[in-house]
């Protein structure tokens, strides 16, 4: 029996990992200058954090969760999303009486069940932040900032803005009548799933897929001509901080957010450089939600953004290539392998990346291998550099050659 991956789940291998390793290191960089700390989190939980964060007429809830009862019969779920564990969290370890604003950043798997294609996965990986304690506009617009940041960083082009208001709880009912009463003569234009989201949630129409569905939008009411006086005064101050970070952006009136902790603010970017499927990051603000778990009144406002897409967009742009070491160490005789360890260790204690014959192949098979591995240099040793007390070296890049005492190493290679 030959085991394989599950379908829509992939393996990460070399080279490709460096790949990874890239983004994750630029994210860790952009985050840290923003003042974001890293937070980790599990990635199973009990199901109600997510059905009771997004929403249980979601599509992820509907449909794409894994879930799955425990030995005990407690049902718990692979996390489809971060924010609801990051508020979990922050709840549970009494993160709020900390100095506000406190934010975070995360990077891993989540997990979903949908129709795997390029760039989707069952299991798939997103950078993601969080920042609580703050309703000031300026932290919204810090965070596109921020994350225009780490795209340019990324080398991504072609980049668009578009954002929202959702509004909030004192002025979207109004919003969900007359969304309500403008979908009720076109009932028979919704999909299966909009029919039951009209009575329970009708804001899920304006976020379906379907084509049919798609349709309606254009025609339906914005969610901006209902917004509150207190709504309406954050929504201008928001632009307004984007325009002072120079963020070029579009009002996009029919966008909401797939999952329903969202209020107020609300954004998507997308990047020419990807297609079709040209979606980079979304987030929002999500006031209520550290209240809803049962935490103090905290605002919130966070991103996040698939790794997948942004390593493919690398790949195509880069190449995937070896990461390359310093030095390959070649052997000529068994006798000399206990020699050239001590030297190796030397060389690694000094912080360069060594790698050395181990299978006693020729002198042309082992320097192929140096030039494969991506090496700068190569080093020879051989009866008789061992009884001179010296390596020989070459630097493959130009095919330069010579020799360095043992002594002087690993000096001679720190200096150049």
């Amino acid at each position: 029996m030959k085991f394989r991956t599950i379908k829509g789940v992939q393996d990460i291998t070399p080279p490709e990992t460096s790949l990874w390793q890239k983004v994750e290191a630029i994210a860790r960089r952009v985050f840290r200058t923003y003042g974001y700390s890293e937070i980790r989190t599990p990635i199973i939980e009990f199901t109600e954090l997510f059905t009771r964060g997004i929403g249980e007429t979601t599509d992820i809830v509907e449909k794409e969760m894994y879930t799955f009862p425990d030995r005990a019969g407690r049902s718990l779920t692979l996390r489809p999303e971060g924010t609801a564990s990051v508020v979990r969290a922050y709840i549970q370890n009494a993160l709020h009486t900390l100095p506000a604003p406190q934010k975070f950043y995360y990077l891993g798997p989540m997990f979903r069940y949908e129709r795997p294609q390029k760039g989707r996965y069952r299991q798939f990986h997103q950078i993601g932040v969080e920042a609580f304690g703050t309703d000031n506009p300026m932290m919204d617009a810090e965070l596109l900032d921020m994350l225009r940041s780490l795209l340019e960083a990324l080398g991504m082009g072609g980049l668009a803005f578009e954002v929202n208001s959702i509004g909030c709880p004192q002025c979207r009912p109004g919003y969900r009548e007359a969304l309500t009463g403008y979908l009720s003569g076109r009932r028979d234009h919704l999909c299966n799933d909009c029919l039951r989201r009209y009575e329970k949630n009708p804001l899920r129409v304006l976020d379906c897929k379907s084509p049919s569905c798609q349709s309606l939008k254009q025609e339906a009411p914005r969610i901006i001509d209902h917004l509150c006086d207190d709504c309406k005064e954050h929504f201008e101050r928001f632009r307004g901080y984007l325009k002072t970070a120079g963020i070029d952006f579009t009002i996009n009136p029919l966008m909401v957010r797939g999952l329903d902790y969202y209020t107020r603010t609300t954004f998507e970017v997308t990047s020419s450089d990807l297609g079709a499927q040209n979606a980079v990051a979304a987030g929002g603000r999500y006031d209520g939600l550290v209240r809803e778990f049962g935490g103090p009144d905290t605002p919130a406002v966070g991103f996040a953004l698939g790794m997948e897409r942004l390593v493919t967009l690398l790949s195509d742009r880069e190449g995937v290539h070896p990461p390359g070491i310093d030095v390959f160490f070649a052997i000529l005789g068994e006798g000399l392998r206990e020699r050239a360890f001590r030297l190796v260790k030397r060389l690694r204690s000094a912080g360069l990346s060594v790698e050395m014959d181990f299978l006693g192949s020729s002198l042309k098979s082992q320097m192929r291998r140096a030039d494969k591995s991506g090496a700068r240099y190569a080093l020879i040793l051989g009866e008789d550099e061992l009884e001179r007390g010296v390596v020989k070296y070459k630097r493959l890049s130009d095919g330069s050659q010579g020799e360095v005492r043992e002594e002087e190493l690993p000096g001679f290679f720190l200096g150049l």
